[in-house]
């Protein structure tokens, strides 16, 4: 199987990377902590696991840098089977994990492995979607659009940064679900990414967009889209206070975009426990509250056994999803 030889070769790799960063530090702890980003610098995976690092080390909380290695491959599979095959009981590694994680796992992109088959840690920030038309618009709400949706679903061109059964994909099925409209009846136009699906809403190529709240602050402000709807569990605050969420429209449905950790299904309750006690505890603190904000990310703070049962129910709930519009095959 391709990802087993991947991340195989990736494990000799980390194994190399691991040794090299953990002999330049002077050992406070008896090992050196790790976080697995399972894709190339620079994306969101990086991001997760330097928000860790860094706020960790900022507040004083480990006394040497966290090393974070990067495991790209198969959209996250390859550092999934790598974790339950290789690493599964190592106390001192944390792997980056999304939403985009539980959506690949309820499609069965993983492999063998399900997703109990690690320990979820907890999550240290979030986004939340959004449902986006332009300013001029015919709809000033959710109601009028899903009104208009039901009886003339081809007519309403739904667009985002992802193919059918993406992560922005399953924003528009689940709020089509939530009014009783077949998601497989979905008009929607899949871009490479949110960037250009929002200029094709800005120039009057598809008519919503279904994209996240952190990346419409600037769009906002200028006054060129209005948001019908925020798929959070409540209101925001600060530049999208205004800005409804669809449950309280009456429609239940919910996206919260997390940034989370898992870690090996063969790490003792202690080293589990006491990790997430530790990322508890940095979630509470102002410098790190300082570091989300710049990232983008607004509070959320499940930990441990919380945080799993949490995923778990996520991955089932796109699962059934998923067997509803035949994404699985």
């Amino acid at each position: 199987m391709k990802i087993n030889k991947a991340f195989h070769q990736y494990a000799g790799m980390l194994t190399l990377i691991g040794g090299a960063l953990a002999a330049g530090n002077v050992h406070a702890q008896s090992e050196a902590t790790e976080c697995i980003a399972p894709a190339k610098p620079g994306g969101g995976y990086d991001l997760t696991c330097r928000l860790a690092a860094n706020g960790l080390e900022e507040t004083g909380m480990i006394d040497q840098p966290m090393a974070v290695s990067y495991m790209p491959g198969g959209i996250g599979a390859v550092a999934y089977n790598h974790v339950n095959g290789v690493r599964n009981d190592d106390p001192n590694l944390i792997v980056a994990a999304s939403t985009g994680a539980a959506v690949n796992l309820a499609l069965e992109k993983f492999g063998e492995y399900e997703a109990d088959a690690v320990r979820w840690l907890g999550a240290l920030g979030v986004d939340y979607g959004a449902i986006v038309v332009k300013d001029d618009a015919p709809w000033e709400n959710l109601d009028e659009l899903m009104e208009d949706l039901s009886d003339s679903p081809d007519d309403i061109a739904f667009g985002a940064g992802g193919t059918v059964g993406s992560q922005d994909w399953m924003k528009a099925a689940l709020t089509a679900k939530s009014a009783d409209i077949d998601p497989k009846s979905l008009n929607y136009v899949a871009f490479e990414g949110g960037g250009e699906a929002l200029a094709a809403l800005l120039g009057d190529h598809i008519q919503v967009f279904t994209g996240d709240l952190s990346e419409l602050k600037s769009q906002l402000e200028s006054g060129k889209i209005r948001v019908l709807a925020s798929l959070s569990e409540e209101r925001m605050e600060g530049p999208y206070a205004d800005i409804p969420t669809a449950e309280e429209q009456g429609y239940d449905v919910q996206w919260p975009i997390w940034r989370g950790y898992y870690m090996g299904p063969n790490v003792d309750d202690e080293a589990y426990e006491a990790w997430a006690e530790r990322l508890s505890e940095l979630s509470k603190s102002d410098e790190f509250s300082q570091l989300r904000e710049d990232r983008g990310l607004f509070p959320m703070s499940r930990f441990g056994d919380d945080f799993n049962d949490y995923v778990l129910e996520q991955v089932e709930t796109f699962e059934s999803l998923a067997d509803e519009v035949g994404l699985k095959q």
